[in-house]
């Protein structure tokens, strides 16, 4: 069988299918083409998600180790997702990954959940009080979608009103288009900026902890993993709440929550990480030498990506098609390994996602969807799957 376009509408529809058949035509391990042909490999399995994840020796993260880079042109649209060494925690590895993670981890995990909390209720609240007199709203474009980034801009340190110009540059970078380049150049000037000011003045936020660390991590290298925890942590994020709101509004599984039940609304977001995942894919990790995976040959610098959503619906682990929601957090929706989301990132994540979707259940307590659910449209994206809009209605409220 040939290689599989990582290309074309079956990701806006059913991803499901596509990852089906590949598992029946290729099994585990996929081979795939990225944009302009290039070839990789897909790791569909999830024991072979979890030896790819596991063992970063073999596998590892130094995206110098390609041995594509020859035939990659300047203007390659995934150079932002994979790229040539780059001075961020994203293509560190060893010993010096490990103390880059930790200050990372260490940075977020001071952060007190209580506040944290507060700055995510707060930005939810002035988002639905723009809308919630006006009885209909787009829950992606008028919510979801900037929220995560003002609640990270607070905790990284950022004045609150330098939030609304990070949320439109980031959401241009994300988006890829004519905007796609001065948004980067916005977010990394003002990352530059703030960890100067912190470097000078020193506050209680995340970014003045991680210049206290003691591992000697330069300015740079600082300023280039606030760049990839912001977004890491808004574009997924985003997409976690506007999964999660979409279920609650179509299964009437989730109905009880429309009217205050909250237990379910922790269970329709695990639900999605396992069933509708917002990271369906992950570039990547480089074969160190010549090695078998699935039953593939896979040779020394070859690319394998990380397929996080096929992994998540294995039939060798969800052998009766059981939902496997709940309290089961076995899945890889926030990858395994060292290189791993770490823990106090998702927490940070959870506590935003779970926070939005209850503001909107608390302040809109009517809200259904204003077109048929069918009608809903996703990205045409093999990387991150999140709604195009979220059209809804209510009874307009007046604002608080």
């Amino acid at each position: 069988m040939p290689p599989v376009p990582l290309t074309g509408s079956v990701f806006q529809t059913e991803p499901a299918e596509l990852y089906r058949r590949m598992r029946r035509e290729h099994g585990a391990v996929t081979p795939v083409l990225l944009d302009g042909d290039v070839p990789a490999w897909l790791v569909l399995g999830y024991r072979e998600l979890h030896q790819v994840t596991g063992d970063p020796v073999l596998f590892s993260r130094d995206s110098g180790r390609w041995n594509q880079w020859d035939r990659i042109p300047d203007d390659w649209p995934l150079l932002p997702m994979i790229g040539r060494r780059q001075p961020s925690i994203l293509y560190t590895v060893g010993e010096r990954h490990r103390e880059r993670a930790a200050m990372i981890s260490n940075a977020l995990e001071s952060a007190d959940p209580a506040e944290l909390r507060g700055h995510a209720e707060r930005f939810a609240d002035q988002l639905i009080d723009a809308l919630c007199s006006k009885g209909r709203a787009d829950l992606v474009a008028e919510y979801a979608m900037l929220l995560p980034v003002r609640v990270l801009a607070r905790l990284f340190g950022f004045p609150d009103e330098q939030g609304p110009g990070l949320v439109a540059a980031l959401n241009d970078m994300i988006d890829g288009r004519g905007r796609a380049l001065a948004g980067q150049t916005h977010l990394a000037t003002s990352m530059a900026r703030l960890v100067a000011r912190r470097r000078a003045a020193p506050a209680d936020d995340v970014v003045s902890r991680m210049l206290a660390d003691r591992g000697g991590f330069t300015d740079e290298e600082i300023v280039q993993d606030l760049m990839v925890m912001m977004a890491a942590g808004h574009q997924p994020t985003a997409d976690w709440i506007g999964n999660s709101l979409r279920l609650m509004l179509t299964d009437d599984r989730f109905a009880a929550s429309l009217f205050g039940g909250r237990n379910s609304v922790a269970d329709a977001m695990n639900e999605v990480l396992w069933e509708d995942t917002p990271t369906q894919n992950v570039a990547g990790r480089w074969a160190s030498r010549d090695t078998q995976l699935g039953g593939r040959r896979i040779r020394a610098g070859d690319l394998l990506l990380l397929g996080l959503q096929g992994a998540n619906s294995d039939p060798q682990v969800r052998t009766d098609g059981s939902e496997l929601t709940g309290g089961n957090g076995a899945h890889f929706s926030f990858g395994h390994g060292e290189h791993r989301c770490p823990f106090p990132a998702q927490e940070v994540a959870e506590v935003i996602a779970r926070t939005a979707v209850e503001v909107v259940l608390d302040r809109l307590p009517d809200i259904d969807l204003a077109v048929p659910h069918r009608s809903l449209t996703r990205r045409p994206s093999p990387w991150l799957r999140g709604l195009t809009g979220l059209p809804v209605h209510f009874t307009p409220v007046p604002v608080l």
